[in-house]
C-alpha cells in the first residue's frame, strides 16, 4: 500500500486510533469528562481529514475499498452524527450509575464500521464494515444493564442480526459461485446477462435479507421498535442514523456499480417491501402509546419513501437520497436529542406522558421537538419536506405512479400520530396525590446548544436547500 493510499484513509485510521488510545487511558486513569473530550477530539480530527485528503480523491485502495466523493460525504455525515449523539450521551450518561467510558468506545468502533460500509466495493470489505458496525451495536443497545427492556433489546437484536448475516453471507457465496468474483465494479460487467439467473436471483434475495433487516423494512422489521424502546436513547438515535444511513448508501453504491436497471423479480421485490414499509410503518405508529415506538414505526416508512427514489434510478435518485437521508439525520438526531435531555437517570422520557405540558413548562424545548416532528411530516419550511419533494420528483420522472401515490396517502396517514404528540405537549399534567406535578429536569447547556444547532440547520434546509443540493450534485457520482 503506497503513502497516498495511507493519507487517504485517515478518515478511518483516526476513529480506529481514537478507540485504541482512548482504550490506554482508560487502563490507566477512568474520567468521564476526559474520555468525552478524546471522543470529541478524535471525531473532529476525523472530520477535519476529510477535506485534507479530498484532493487525492477519487482513489481505488486495494480492491476493498473505493474512496470518492460519494463515500467522503457519507463519511462526513456519520462522523457528524457520531459528535452530536457523544454530546447528547454525556449528559444522559452523566445522569446514570452505568460505567461511561467504555460507551465512547463502542461508539468510535461504530463510526469505523459504518465509515467501511460506504467506502465499500468487494463482498468483503461490505462484511467487515457490516459486522463491526452490528458488533459494537448490540453492546450500545443493551449498555443499561439494569433495565431489563434495555437487556431484551440487546439480545434480539443479536439473534436477529445473527441470523440475518447468515443470508447474508450465503447470498454472497451463490453470487460468487455465479459471476467469480466478489468486486462490485466487475460484478456490473459479468452479471448484465445473467440477471434472469436462478442462482443470481437466489443470491440477490438473501443479500436483500440480510441488508433489509439492518434497514428495518417490511417484512424485516420486527425488531425495530422494540430497539427503538429497550435502547438508550442517544443510542436509539445512532441506529436509526448511523447504522440505517450506512447501510442504504452501500445499497446504493452496490446497485448503482452495476449501471444497470433491477431486473423485473429484484424490481418487484424492491416495490413490494418499499409499499409495505411505507403501509405498515403508518398504520401501525398509530396504534402506539411511546414515543419511541412511533418514531420506530416511523422509520420503518421512512426507508419506504427512501426506496421510491432508489428504484427510480438514476443520478436524481442518488442526488435525491443524499438529501433526503441529510434531512433524516438532522431530524432524528433532533428528535432523540430531545428525548435524551427529557430524560434522567431512573427513567427516559419515552412515553406520551411524559411529554404532557412540555409547551408550557419548557416552550423552546417543545418549539424544537414540534419543529422535529413537523420535519418527520413532511411539513413545508422545514428540511423534511425538501427532502420528500425530491423522492416524489425523482419517482415522477420514472413513472412510478402507484408508489408516488402511496408515499402521498401514507404521508397523509403519519399526520395522525405526528400531530397527537404535538398536541400532548399542550395537555397538563394530572397531579399526583400531593398535589404536585412530575417536573422536567433541567436541560444540559451542551445539549441544549446542541438542540438549537439542529433546528437552525432543520429551518435552513427547509427554506433555503439551495448550497447542500449544489454540494451532494457536485459528490453524487458513483463510479
Amino acid at each position: 500500500m503506497s503513502l497516498i493510499d495511507i493519507r487517504a484513509l485517515l478518515p478511518l485510521i483516526i476513529p480506529a486510533a481514537s478507540a485504541v488510545f482512548i482504550m490506554l487511558v482508560i487502563s490507566v486513569y477512568r474520567a468521564h469528562l476526559l474520555t468525552f473530550l478524546l471522543t470529541i477530539a478524535g471525531l473532529l480530527l476525523a472530520f477535519s481529514s476529510l477535506f485534507a485528503v479530498s484532493p487525492l480523491l477519487p482513489l481505488q485502495v486495494t480492491k476493498l475499498l473505493v474512496l470518492d466523493s460519494y463515500a467522503f460525504f457519507f463519511m462526513g455525515l456519520i462522523i457528524l452524527a457520531a459528535i452530536v449523539t457523544a454530546i447528547f450521551s454525556y449528559g444522559y450518561l452523566g445522569k446514570s450509575s452505568v460505567i461511561r467510558e467504555e460507551y465512547y468506545l463502542l461508539m468510535l468502533l461504530a463510526v469505523v464500521g459504518a465509515c467501511v460500509l460506504v467506502a465499500s466495493s468487494h463482498f468483503i470489505s461490505f462484511f467487515l464494515g457490516l459486522e463491526t458496525l452490528s458488533v459494537s451495536l448490540y453492546a450500545l443497545i443493551a449498555y443499561q444493564r439494569s433495565g431489563e427492556r434495555g437487556i431484551e433489546a440487546g439480545i434480539k437484536y443479536l439473534v436477529l442480526a445473527a441470523v440475518s448475516s447468515s443470508f447474508l453471507l450465503f447470498g454472497m457465496a451463490l453470487i460468487y459461485f455465479e459471476a467469480g468474483t466478489m468486486e462490485f465494479s466487475r460484478l456490473s460487467l459479468l452479471l448484465n446477462n445473467t440477471n434472469s439467473s436462478i442462482l443470481y436471483l437466489s443470491g440477490s434475495v438473501m443479500l436483500l435479507t440480510g441488508i433489509g433487516f439492518k434497514l428495518g423494512v417490511v417484512p424485516f422489521h420486527l425488531w425495530t421498535p422494540d430497539v427503538y424502546e429497550g435502547a438508550p436513547a442517544p443510542v436509539t438515535g445512532f441506529v436509526a442514523t448511523v447504522s440505517k444511513g450506512a447501510v442504504f448508501a452501500l445499497l446504493l453504491r452496490y446497485f448503482g456499480a452495476h449501471n444497470q436497471h433491477l431486473g423485473s423479480s429484484l424490481f418487484t421485490i424492491f416495490t413490494v417491501s418499499a409499499a409495505a414499509s411505507m403501509l405498515v410503518g403508518n398504520l401501525l405508529a398509530l396504534l402506539q402509546n411511546n414515543v419511541k415506538r412511533i418514531l420506530a414505526y416511523s422509520s420503518i416508512s421512512h426507508l419506504g419513501y427512501l426506496f421510491v427514489a432508489f428504484l427510480a434510478g438514476g443520478e436524481l435518485a442518488v442526488t435525491a437520497v443524499m438529501f433526503y437521508l441529510t434531512a433524516y439525520f438532522v431530524t432524528t438526531l433532533g428528535a432523540f436529542g430531545t428525548i435524551t435531555v427529557l430524560s434522567d437517570g431512573a427513567e427516559e422520557a419515552g412515553t406520551l406522558d411524559n411529554f404532557r405540558s412540555l409547551a408550557f413548562d419548557r416552550p423552546w424545548l417543545a418549539g424544537v421537538f414540534a419543529a422535529m416532528i413537523f420535519s418527520l411530516a413532511g411539513i413545508p419550511l422545514t428540511a423534511g419536506f425538501v427532502g420528500k419533494f425530491y423522492l416524489m420528483y425523482a419517482g415522477v420522472t420514472s413513472a412510478l405512479w402507484f408508489l408516488v401515490i402511496l408515499l402521498v396517502i401514507s404521508s397523509a396517514i403519519g399526520l395522525f400520530y405526528y400531530l397527537r404528540i404535538i398536541l400532548v405537549m399542550f395537555e397538563p399534567q394530572e397531579k399526583t396525590a400531593q398535589g404536585t406535578t412530575h417536573p422536567f429536569p433541567p436541560v444540559p447547556l451542551a445539549g441544549g446548544a446542541m438542540l438549537a444547532m439542529l433546528t437552525l440547520i432543520l429551518i435552513l434546509l427547509g427554506v433555503y436547500p439551495s448550497p447542500l443540493m449544489q454540494v451532494i450534485q457536485n459528490m453524487a457520482g458513483l463510479p
